[in-house]
């Protein structure tokens, strides 16, 4: 790597290491999990702790470097990773450390999931986070957090009690709900605008080691029975219940344990129960017996278990367009099923999923503005999850997801999307405009007083005021 005298102080400083690049790691360090994504930054810091993440943003600063920030590089917009910019990659921090007493976990800023999960499960807890147990937990806190505690825990970013973040004006602030109680405000939902988080403090639930897991699937001729039942099963389902219904086609794989099913397009329930697991399977119970099941794989299932029960369906290097938006309750109406049918039978590959989460409970109790996170009003989330392996298909994919998005706008609680499915933040301002509200102006000025330069702005991004 040619080298001036910044970029050799800081190489030399680094406790990690600076990889440009004419580095032999430099090409596999800037890959991501979206195999869309291909963008070259100027420099990796490949940082070991907070000393390092100063001294990076100080370099950046200096430089007039944009800053992207690799936790788990799993955000399907590649916001991990910026062409000519400063890639700040956190994969060497991933250390979580639980104090049981408090029910409380500090996780480094580049740990995944399933760290989060392996070192709180010894005590039998867990903090809500998502479905796939290698995403990394900053970027998906940042922007909300939807996973099977949602319900009667709230989203991951509700569970965010403290941070320390390293700001683009380079300074180590630490905040709560005591100390900088705005930056906290704006972590929970504001996405990855203030700074480098090196440290979450999240509360701890208990949950497991076992929990009653809902799978099943229906033939796709099924579908308008099931989206009803889904309907008149979230009207009432308790708190303790987190489901969803997905238009999918059962993966062609000898390694899917119902042979009759493989290949075939199907809508299946998938649900958790977090409480007693017998309570569980009792309450899950009706979404088993809709017609006839194409499969029923439902039972009781470790928690770190069914936190990685989708890994495989979600690749590393896959081709991904995702985009989502919270719904109200009429999207369950007779004409929402009517599109949902017809989207479903409009995927464009056997990978892509038509998913409808059921929101609510927890996630309704924080008040719509206690928190920079936008929707809490809304009974569903919408996501068009467009999944493919050739990319001659690309145009189709995209297509169908953003015409997915656009037409359930109709049943959308405000004008708003969910963040942690972006898309290819190609309508960024727009988008987060409409997403925050009223609170962007808010988030303006916190972004004004943290990042006044907006270095970090490969994201949904908030100008500052």
């Amino acid at each position: 790597m040619n080298t001036d005298a910044d970029t050799e102080a800081l190489k030399t400083s680094l406790g990690g290491n600076l990889l440009g690049p004419d580095d032999p790691a430099f090409t596999e360090r800037r890959r991501v999990w979206n195999g869309m994504i291909d963008r070259r930054p100027a420099f990796i810091a490949r940082c070991r702790g907070t000393a390092d993440v100063v001294a990076a943003v100080a370099f950046a600063r200096k430089r007039g470097l944009p800053i992207s920030v690799r936790g788990g590089g799993h955000n399907v917009a590649g916001t991990a990773v910026g062409d000519d910019s400063l890639m700040i990659d956190l994969s060497l921090m991933r250390t979580v450390i639980v104090d049981p007493g408090a029910r409380v976990a500090r996780v480094q800023g580049g740990a995944l999931l399933q760290d989060v999960d392996r070192e709180t499960q010894v005590h039998g807890l867990a903090t809500p986070t998502g479905l796939v147990s290698k995403t990394g937990i900053a970027g998906l806190c940042l922007s909300g957090g939807l996973g099977w505690m949602r319900r009667k825990y709230g989203l991951t970013c509700d569970n965010l009690i403290g941070a320390e973040v390293v700001t683009g004006n380079g300074e180590v602030v630490h905040t709560s709900e005591a100390e900088n109680p705005e930056l906290l405000w704006g972590l929970r939902g504001g996405g990855g605008n203030f700074g480098v988080v090196t440290t979450f403090e999240f509360r701890l639930h208990p949950v497991g080691p076992e929990v009653a897991v809902t799978f099943v699937g229906y033939p796709a001729d099924d579908r308008r029975k099931c989206y009803e039942a889904f309907r008149d099963f979230t009207r009432s389902a308790p708190e303790e219940i987190a489901t969803l219904v997905t238009a999918i086609t059962v993966p062609d794989d000898p390694a899917f344990p119902v042979p009759d099913a493989r290949g075939k397009p199907a809508i299946a329930f998938l649900g958790v129960y977090v409480g007693d697991p017998a309570a569980g399977e009792s309450a899950m119970a009706p979404l088993r017996r809709v017609t006839e099941p194409l499969f029923d794989l439902s039972g009781t299932m470790r928690w770190v278990d069914i936190q990685s029960l989708l890994d495989a369906n979600f690749p590393d290097g896959g081709l991904y367009y995702w985009k989502g938006r919270p719904l109200t309750a009429a999207a369950l109406g007779d004409a929402g099923i009517d599109m949902l049918i017809d989207y479903a039978e409009r995927r464009p590959s056997p990978l892509t999923a038509l998913v409808i989460w059921h929101l609510g409970g927890a996630i309704r109790r924080v008040d719509e503005n206690g928190t920079a996170y936008s929707g809490r009003d809304a009974e569903y989330m919408l996501a068009a999850e467009s999944i493919w392996s050739d990319r001659a298909d690309d145009e189709a994919n995209i297509a169908w997801s953003r015409s997915a998005v656009a037409d359930f706008a109709c049943y959308g609680c405000g004008d708003g999307f969910y963040l942690n499915y972006p898309g290819f933040l190609e309508n960024q301002d727009e988008d987060t405009r409409a997403t925050f509200g009223q609170k962007y102006a808010r988030l303006q000025a916190l972004k004004a007083s943290c990042d006044p330069q907006n270095l970090f702005r490969f994201n949904s991004n908030i100008t500052p005021a």
